[in-house]
């Protein structure tokens, strides 16, 4: 086995280099960094920071921020948000989920959802992640959970926001009620 020492490795033609075959196998010693292979390089989470009482349906527009609990770090630049909208760092093909923690304190609730909204032109927004919770009676805990994965081709364009559905008046969780964003990969 002989060994390779140099600084810097370049196609001697094109944009593509390539390192070993099909099946092949590339080990990275130990203690080595790798960087520029691609992988997870934008990952944030956002709380709903006050509880929230609601009814009805509507966007879910103050009272977010990025989460700050000691054991979370962002990766990446981060999302932006203005008035409920979300606003991606990077284009990309995302993961994104809404876990919304309800009390339903004013009485049993057939329906409940905090559901996840895009638009592609920023200006009409379609419903595309909507599963429905239920509670049986007044003071019962419920969960809403919803993903989707958007493929984000322009960032001035691809926006997400978040609204929700109730029957009766309840009160959305602070701390509970959290906003996942996961960078996959690169736009399709």
């Amino acid at each position: 086995m002989s060994t390779l020492e140099v600084n810097n490795i370049t196609p001697q033609s094109g944009t593509t280099l390539t390192l070993g075959g099909s099946g092949d196998t590339i080990n990275l010693g130990s203690g080595v960094t790798a960087s520029g292979f691609g992988g997870i390089t934008e990952a944030d989470q956002w709380v709903l920071t006050t509880n929230t009482q609601i009814n009805g349906i509507a966007d879910l527009t103050t009272n977010l921020a990025r989460e700050t609990d000691d054991s979370f770090t962002q990766i990446g630049t981060g999302m932006t948000e203005s008035s409920g909208v979300f606003t991606f760092p990077s284009t990309g093909f995302w993961y994104i989920s809404v876990l919304g923690a309800l009390l339903c304190n004013n009485g049993a609730s057939s329906f409940v959802t905090v559901r996840i909204q895009s638009t592609t032109n920023n200006s009409t927004y379609t419903t595309r992640a909507n599963s429905y919770a239920s509670a049986s009676g007044a003071n019962y805990y419920t969960h809403s959970f919803n993903e989707y994965m958007f493929n984000v081709t322009d960032i001035s364009t691809h926006k997400i926001k978040f609204n929700y559905e109730i029957g009766v008046s309840s009160r959305l969780e602070a701390g509970g009620t959290k906003f996942t964003f996961i960078r996959l990969g690169d736009a399709q």
